[in-house]
């Protein structure tokens, strides 16, 4: 940079090194606020311009996922920043670090019913961590670093930073001398008590039935492979949750599978319930013991005794009171674990391995010969089982399959296989906003540029986010979008139907070629109407490195394996 533009440095350019200093390379956002990204290119961050105002925090959120660094979304004071509220909510509940830098009014309009002027602070309370205002062109390195540093320490989370327009376009003084850089996560990490580790290793290696149920924390905290260890290491058997899946190798001879809501007939871990049911200890790492990751908390024995890892102390003990409460890191902790595990007796738990292996591979096999027909089917309209077991032959374990919120993440979590311990699947389960698969991907996408994205979405999540087609193409991103195309929302439907034994008009979709929508967009798009289709449309898309759409005409009547459907449609397959 010129010696000139050194001296008449703005606030703005000040903002933008801050934010490099902590390892911001790219950001989402469109114009506003303009100062930041003109000084932006300057100090080497990258604009994302997304179409949708209300896509740009699913950008981070899925960038954030991926990269293990602080995503960055950007917006305009009114109608932009009420925008990012639904995305901020996802990751306040996923625990997903963004830091959203929203421009308000000039500081002499303030409460003078300036255009698009709100009360920011009061609005984006309820989905922050922290939210501040910044008025002073010598306090932006300090509000810059406290942002951050909220985002990525402990349960991590969205941060917000207001900055006055004026503010920004003020001269500023001096570079600043400071070296700290905090935009990854987990920026602390910390350990239990050691004494409580080795409590815990008592109790699981004396258990006579020990589980352990993995959730999104274990990837959040880089914690793959310290998990995979302590199953091998410890012979323990683990079931993961859906935004836990990928967190071991569900090819291990120890690893269930997702459990939850999804263990109706047709599930994976359908056959798998009584080690579910049988469970004296469990282990539960990273899982906030939500709804649905508990089918509603009745998963679990009631005479179960429970330890819990997690950094946020008031996630333990909230719907399982704790034997154990291990209050940090998840990597560092299970590393502790699997190491006061080394020096117990684990003679029991050698002995009862190979008996929990071959009763998981019974339901593996059970599972498998209960969905082959409609594997098999040839004909139209496709299944949906058909498209997931296709894609899943085809993705190697690098790859990264982002679902939409809705059917799409269950089909996700059921059809695909995790090949190796901290493979990446992509689901807004926080709030399970429909319509977020598409920027999830996007942002997945610049986290890791030589990896295939693939983004899985249903008609009813798709049309909330077909802008981001031509985002796709402007930004040259080589990412295969997938719509399971029924002509119905389908989740709503079908619990309409469970539950009143009717449903709603708002169900019901008119015909939609998104095909055609992707080419007017300039991206490649191919309708799929028989399953045999399926597989050298994959092929092509993956094959043409360039963004594409498949939209596969889907079989309406097809529902995962959700429990509380039990009994009121019959069987799925």
């Amino acid at each position: 940079m010129a010696d000139s533009q050194i001296r008449n440095a703005t606030v703005a350019l000040r903002l933008a090194e801050a934010f490099a200093r902590h390892g911001v390379t790219v950001g989402f956002g469109q114009s506003l606020p303009s100062a930041f990204w003109l000084a932006a290119p300057h100090v080497g961050i990258r604009q994302a311009a997304y179409r949708q105002e209300n896509m740009g925090g699913a950008m981070a959120d899925g960038y954030a996922r991926v990269s293990g660094r602080v995503g960055v979304v950007t917006a305009q004071n009114g109608p932009a920043a009420t925008l990012l509220v639904p995305p901020l909510a996802e990751a306040l509940k996923a625990s997903v670090p963004i830091v959203a830098l929203v421009q308000e009014v000039n500081r002499d309009q303030t409460d003078r019913n300036a255009f698009q002027e709100l009360d920011h602070i009061r609005m984006f309370d309820a989905v922050a961590k922290w939210v501040r205002r910044v008025d002073r062109a010598d306090r932006v390195e300090d509000y810059v670093d406290m942002a951050f540093a909220a985002a990525a320490s402990g349960r991590p989370g969205p941060a917000v930073l207001l900055v006055p327009a004026d503010l920004l376009s003020e001269t500023a003084g001096p570079p600043s001398p400071r070296r700290a850089m905090l935009g990854t996560y987990p920026l602390d990490r910390s350990l239990p008590d050691p004494a409580l580790i080795e409590r815990a290793a008592q109790v699981l290696a004396e258990a006579r039935h020990p589980l352990v149920v993995a959730g999104g924390g274990v990837h959040l905290s880089d914690a793959a492979g310290e998990l995979a260890a302590l199953q091998e290491a410890a012979h323990l058997p683990v079931a993961t949750t859906v935004m836990g899946k990928g967190a071991v190798d569900e090819t291990h001879p120890l690893t269930l599978g997702v459990i939850g809501y999804v263990m109706g007939a047709g599930a994976r871990t359908h056959a798998m319930r009584p080690i579910v049911d049988r469970a004296d200890v469990i282990l539960l790492v990273g899982t906030r013991t939500n709804q649905n990751g508990t089918d509603s908390w009745k998963l679990f024995p009631r005479d179960a005794r429970f330890i819990q890892i997690d950094p946020d102390p008031q996630e333990i003990g909230r719907n399982y009171e704790t034997t154990l409460r291990l209050v940090g890191d998840a990597k560092l902790t299970l590393a502790a674990l699997c190491e006061a595990m080394a020096r117990r007796d684990l003679a029991a738990r050698a002995a009862a391995r190979a008996g929990v292996a071959t009763e998981i591979e019974a339901a593996i096999a059970d599972w498998r010969r209960r969905i082959n027909g409609v594997l098999t089917r040839a004909g139209g309209p496709v299944r949906p089982e058909r498209v997931v077991a296709e894609l899943d032959k085809r993705l190697d374990p690098t790859a990264i399959a982002v679902a939409d919120a809705s059917y799409s993440s269950i089909w996700i979590a059921q059809g695909l296989t995790a090949r190796k311990a901290g493979a990446r699947y992509l689901t807004p389960r926080g709030i399970a906003g429909l319509g977020w698969g598409l920027p999830m991907a996007i942002g997945a996408q610049f986290a890791a540029p030589d990896r295939r994205v693939v983004c899985l979405a249903g008609d009813g999540g798709f049309g909330h986010s077909w802008a981001e087609l031509e985002t796709l193409r402007r930004l040259k991103l080589p990412i295969t979008v997938i719509v399971l195309n029924n002509g119905i929302l389908a989740y709503q439907k079908d619990a309409e139907d469970a539950r009143f034994g009717e449903h709603t008009d708002a169900v019901d979709f008119a015909p939609v070629d998104h095909a055609a929508i992707a080419r007017a967009c300039g991206v490649a798009g191919t309708r799929v109407e028989r399953a045999e289709e399926i597989g050298p449309a994959l092929d092509a898309a993956f094959a043409s490195g360039a963004p594409a759409l498949i939209d596969v005409i889907t079989d309406p009547e097809a529902r995962p394996p959700i429990t509380v459907f039990a009994g009121h449609f019959g069987e799925a397959h």
